[in-house]
Parts: C-alpha cells; sequence; structure tokens
C-alpha cells in the first residue's frame, strides 16, 4: 500500500552527495501524491518541459506559487501523446483546474531551427533527447484534457500562451492562426507572469465563485459569447476593438494594424481592455496587473525550491538547460529594450521588476552551500545584464507613456539608469565567503554604458561599472549584441547606431590595456530581418571584418509571435506606419544574407565576388576579398560554426536609402 511508505524515505540527487526527501519535489505521480497523504489535488500542473524545481523554470514557479497559496499542486512533466493517453487520467480531476504550459520556451522554437529543420535535441529534456514535447503543446495538452474531463476548467499560460493569446502569425505553419484559446479550448488564458492574477484566481476560487464567472481577472484572456453573456463593466476600465480575426484573414494590412495597439496596450501601466470578434465570440483580453512589487518577486524568489531536477530523471542523464543555469541568480524581470525582435516585453512586461539585494544574497547563500558547488556562480543577471533597480525617475510620467522602448530611438530622459546599485550588488555577492568569483553570463547593454548615448548618466559611474564587469566578472570574452551595422535597419530593430559599439569597443580596449585583461570582445550579429537587404549583408561584413573580428556569436532570424519584426515578415508592412517594408523570406534569400558572416570561407568566396559585382559594390568586395588577402584578426578566434539555424531573437528595418559606401579611413581608428 502507498499509505505504508514513510514520508522520510531519503532520496539522493543527481550530485549523490545530499540527501532530499521525496516530498521535498512537487508529487509527479500517485505515489507520491499518497505519500504526502493527501486524497484529492486542487491543480495538475502539465508542462512540456521536464520538472525542474527551480526558480528559472517556469512551470516550477507556478507549481510552488499555487502550493504557496495552500493548494495541493502536483505536475505532469512532459505527458506521453503518442500512447493511450494514460499520463492524462493517472492523477484524476483536480477540484479546482488543470493549469497548462508549452514549458520555458515556444515548442515550435524548441523543435525547429530557423529553416523549419527539425532540432536533434531538446535543452529542457533529460540527456538533451527530443521527441518528449509535442508541437504546440499547450493547445494539444488543453485538448486532450477537455476530450477527457470536459467539466473541469483549463487554464493556460506560459510563454508559448502568452505570444499567442490574439491573431497571430505562426512561422512554422505559414498561416495567420486565432488566439491559442480558440486552437486550444481552454477556458482561461494567464499572459505574463503568472503571480499576481493566479492570486486572485484562487481566493475567487475559494470563495466559492464559479471559474466560469470569472471573466475580468486582469491579466487573463477568456472568450464570451455576447448572443449568451453580458461583457462584464469594470467601472475604471476603458475598452479597444481591434480588427477581426476573419478581417485579419482578409488583409495583411489589416492585421498589421492590430499590432501598434496590441504593443501598446501591453506595455502602458493603465492599459485598455482589447476587444476582438473570433469565430462569433468575443475575445476579451483585460489589462495587465502593475508591475510587481519588490516584496512580491522577492516572495516568488523566495519560495522553498530544491533547485534541482526532480530524482525520476537521475538515470536519464543531465538536463542542458538546468546545467547552464544551476549555479546562476536571477535578480530581475522585464526589459526596456522594445528591441522589435524580441517578446521580452511581450511576456515579462516594459518595467522592470527587482529583487531586494537580501532576497538575492539569500539565494547566493543557497546555492553557496549545494554540495557541487566549487565557489563560481555562471551568472548574475535577467533578461538584460544591466537593468536592475532601473526605472522612471517621475512615476507620472511613466503612467502616461505608451512608447514600447525607453531607450530607443534616445534613452528617455526620465529613466534612471544609474548602475550603482548594480555594482554595489556585485561587490555584496563577492563579499560572500564561499564565493571566488562571480560571471555575467546574460547579455549587457553596452549602449547604455556610453557616454555619447547615455547622456543621463554620471560617465564615472559607467566607467565603474564597465571596470567592475571586465575585472572581476568575465571570463575571457565578454559578449554584447549589437546585432547589425546598418543605421536603418538599426533604427527599424530599435537599437542604437552602430557608432555606439565603436564607442563602447574603445572603452573597452582602454581598460583592456590599462588592467592588462587580454580580454575578447563578442559581438553578436543578426541575418535575414525584416527590411536587411544584401548591400547590409555585405556592409556588415566588411565593417567587422575591418574592426579585426571573425564573427562567432551569429544567427539567422526566426519570425516569433508578438514581434513587430515578425508582423512585417508576414505582412510586408511596418504595423505603426503601414508602409511596405521589404523582407527576404525565400530560403535563398535567407542562406544568401548568412553567407556574408562567413566571407572567409572558401566555398563562399566565389559567390561573395559574384553578388558584390552584380550589385556595384567592387568597393565592398575589395575590403572582403583584397587581392593581396591581407587582414589582421582582432584577437585570436575559435572555429566559427555556421549557426544559421540556431534559434534566438532577431532584428531589422525600415530601408530609406541603399547602403553608403563608407571609406576605410572613417572606419579604422
Amino acid at each position: 500500500m502507498f499509505y505504508s511508505i514513510k514520508i522520510d524515505v531519503f532520496l539522493q540527487n543527481m550530485e549523490g552527495t545530499k540527501k532530499h526527501q521525496l516530498t521535498d519535489w512537487l508529487p509527479t505521480t500517485n505515489k507520491e501524491v499518497k505519500i504526502r497523504g493527501w486524497e484529492e489535488l486542487d491543480v495538475i500542473l502539465f508542462s512540456g518541459d521536464a520538472y525542474v524545481d527551480h526558480p528559472s523554470f517556469g512551470p516550477a514557479v507556478i507549481g510552488r506559487i499555487l502550493e504557496s497559496y495552500g493548494l495541493r499542486v502536483a505536475i505532469v512533466p512532459q505527458p506521453s501523446v503518442n500512447d493511450n493517453l494514460q499520463d492524462f487520467e493517472k492523477l484524476g480531476k483536480p477540484r479546482l483546474f488543470f493549469a497548462v504550459t508549452g514549458g520555458c520556451m515556444d515548442p515550435m522554437v524548441s523543435n525547429y531551427t530557423a529553416s523549419k529543420r527539425r532540432r536533434d535535441k531538446d535543452a529542457y529534456t533529460p540527456n538533451g533527447d527530443k521527441g518528449f514535447r509535442p508541437d504546440y503543446a499547450t493547445s494539444v495538452y488543453s485538448k486532450i484534457l477537455k476530450e477527457k474531463f470536459p467539466d473541469v476548467p483549463v487554464l493556460i499560460g506560459g510563454i508559448e500562451a502568452s505570444l499567442r493569446r490574439v491573431t497571430h502569425y505562426d512561422y512554422w505553419s505559414d498561416k495567420l492562426l486565432p488566439s491559442i484559446l480558440e486552437t486550444s479550448n481552454a477556458d482561461m488564458l494567464v499572459y505574463g507572469m503568472g503571480e499576481q492574477p493566479l492570486r486572485e484566481i484562487v481566493e475567487l476560487l475559494q470563495k466559492g465563485v464559479p471559474f466560469s464567472s470569472l471573466k475580468n481577472i486582469k491579466q487573463t484572456a477568456v472568450f464570451i459569447d455576447e448572443k449568451k453573456d453580458k461583457l462584464p463593466v469594470v467601472n475604471d476600465w476603458e475598452d479597444v476593438t481591434i480588427n477581426s480575426h476573419a478581417a485579419c484573414l482578409k488583409d495583411k494590412k489589416t492585421f498589421a494594424s492590430n499590432f501598434k495597439t496590441i504593443e501598446q496596450e501591453s506595455n502602458k501601466l493603465k492599459a485598455r481592455r482589447i476587444l476582438q470578434e473570433v469565430e462569433g465570440k468575443t475575445l476579451v483580453i483585460n489589462p495587465p496587473y502593475p508591475t510587481m512589487t519588490e516584496k512580491e518577486i522577492d516572495g516568488s524568489f523566495d519560495l522553498p525550491f530544491t533547485r534541482l531536477p526532480h530524482p525520476k530523471y537521475d538515470k536519464r542523464g543531465p538536463i542542458p538547460a538546468f546545467e547552464m543555469i544551476k549555479f546562476s541568480i536571477n535578480i530581475h524581470r522585464g526589459c526596456f529594450g522594445g528591441c522589435s525582435f524580441c517578446t521580452i516585453s511581450a511576456h515579462q512586461g516594459k518595467f522592470i521588476a527587482s529583487r531586494s539585494q537580501e532576497s538575492v544574497l539569500k539565494e547566493i547563500d543557497k546555492v553557496a552551500n549545494m554540495p557541487d558547488f566549487k565557489g563560481y556562480l555562471s551568472d548574475i543577471g535577467g533578461p538584460s545584464a544591466n537593468m536592475y533597480q532601473m526605472k522612471g525617475k517621475v512615476q507620472s510620467i511613466c503612467d502616461k507613456c505608451v512608447a514600447p522602448s525607453c531607450i530607443s530611438p534616445v534613452i528617455c530622459s526620465n529613466l534612471d539608469t544609474s548602475h550603482k546599485p548594480l555594482t554595489e550588488l556585485y561587490q555584496a555577492v563577492d563579499k560572500h565567503p564561499k564565493i571566488k568569483k562571480s560571471f555575467i553570463g546574460s547579455g549587457i547593454r553596452h549602449d547604455m554604458l556610453v557616454p555619447e548615448f547615455n547622456k543621463n548618466a554620471d560617465p564615472k559611474e559607467l566607467d565603474a561599472y564597465t571596470e567592475e564587469v571586465m575585472t572581476k566578472h568575465v571570463s575571457g570574452r565578454l559578449k554584447v549584441a549589437p546585432e547589425h551595422t546598418s543605421d536603418p535597419v538599426l533604427k527599424l530593430m530599435r537599437k542604437p547606431s552602430f557608432k555606439y559599439f565603436h564607442l563602447f569597443k574603445k572603452r573597452f580596449d582602454k581598460i583592456n590595456v590599462k588592467k592588462r585583461l587580454n580580454l575578447q570582445l563578442i559581438p553578436y550579429f543578426i541575418s535575414s530581418h525584416p527590411a536587411s537587404e544584401v548591400e547590409d549583408m555585405a556592409n556588415l561584413a566588411a565593417e567587422t571584418k575591418d574592426m579585426g573580428f571573425q564573427l562567432e556569436q551569429v544567427q539567422g532570424f526566426t519570425p516569433t509571435p508578438m514581434t513587430v519584426a515578425t508582423v512585417i515578415y508576414y505582412s510586408g508592412y511596418h504595423p505603426y506606419t503601414l508602409k511596405p517594408t521589404k523582407t527576404p523570406k525565400t530560403k535563398k534569400e535567407r542562406e544568401d544574407q548568412h553567407k556574408f558572416f562567413f566571407w572567409y570561407k572558401k566555398e563562399n568566396k566565389d559567390w561573395i565576388k559574384n553578388t558584390l559585382n552584380k550589385v556595384g559594390r567592387q568597393d565592398l568586395l575589395q575590403k572582403l576579398l583584397p587581392e593581396n588577402n591581407s587582414w589582421k584578426k582582432n584577437k585570436q578566434a575559435k572555429e566559427t560554426k555556421n549557426t544559421f539555424d540556431d534559434a534566438v531573437p532577431v532584428p531589422f528595418n525600415k530601408r530609406k536609402k541603399k547602403a553608403t559606401r563608407t571609406s576605410s579611413k572613417k572606419r579604422r581608428r
């Protein structure tokens, strides 16, 4: 009998040293439910990821949050959809609802490359094994649950649901799809970070309010059949109606025009409720909650995570995504960069929610006492490494703002970009007796460290931060993301001019020499983004070569839902101006653009010569492939691999004129 199993049964974790009780994790099987002595579950959570009980893994956070509200929660990680579907029935019916998430990444990004090839590995599965997460996992899981338990509410969330909450373009099927609420048959969608809406949902359900009555919870989306039910009236809410799904299907420009409203309302502190007609029903997207307070986000990270994968995976091999962040610390959520190719603000919000220094140090103490910790933190960061504790100086100005970015085209004069709290946090971390070194693995916004761009900041403070990072928190290589060299493309990307990368490199080189660090600067770039043309990529190759770089961190643009870039890719129109914008779309166009990253490879040289001669750019040809073949490498670089199929964020912009012929004298320093 399961009841006879003692709760003090111990299991060794994957390192084979520290012991844990099986009940330290949320239950995943009937056996584990019985060990806890539970007769019934309140919520059963289905996830496309393996279960890693760590604050960087969304499904674990949601499970722990629900548990903190006093609920009995179980998690079914990566349920099989290829058998008799017993994984969906083994734990029975929950008292309140099923919760479903596709995982920490959109399943289509997890499963496919930029060229739509199926990936060889899944980073969120033991041993990186593929095949454990279905395409469109949220919809697949939700449909199965609604078929088997039609009377039990299904609540969907996570990044897949967030980015697909409204009519969206799906790159992998090359179709315009309706809200995922329609394709999943789910009852409710929670978008963004789930702590705040879940708290209200649980409180109301515990009071006896029927799930079907929950129509006006902030940061949720539901369908309302206005033939049967009236749209709830909320006194201080305003409504905005966007073009129907049917209208979007008929006209791409109509679809594009929706996105400006969607993005602006997602980034406002006092947003309007969005309404859209979908298949005879009204999709209602309620306004988001205010940004989490320091106390709220601290509470989320202070939950009793084991910080380890469930012991059921011990014999299946390591989980790559966990190994990457095992000894890392997340210090904030949100990003005010607003890059046109990035989904962070659509999911986490534009405003920064920062943890207190006390909460961060408390977590570091837990990590430092893990049995296999050797004294090295792999990262202290977030969506962007250097936005910690940054916010508006005058809140009333932020309250009225509709801009998708706080730093594009210029840094807002109301934004406090002081890096002092972050520098002080690094220093506090390094004082911990068990910390030998803490690294910064998250991407650093190099433009915010350039006084010529960040004119509101104290240059000495910026230099102090840069020097702190370079001297104490980098292991040989500092990675930054200028993304492109073409100013028109960068403008569309909501990224600053490439001249600021030159200025940052100048400061980087100065500190490098002064401190005798011998560090290497590694820039990230993207090809095939909207508005980028062949000449742009040739210019990029020539200018970065001129700077001494042999590029390593390069990717092909992957159109993901809920970004300006993807709207342009599909529709051909910029959603803010509704003017046509050219985009490389065919396989040949995309592969041709990517070849310029690898100008030095023998197999690409004839093609580059023919292409540049054809467009009359012998000047660029002479820079890339001079007759004397002279070139001085900036630093000894590793062999560069072709990463066209690597899925990551992306960029783009609206072309106004052809690439200029900048002389090498102006570019050299």
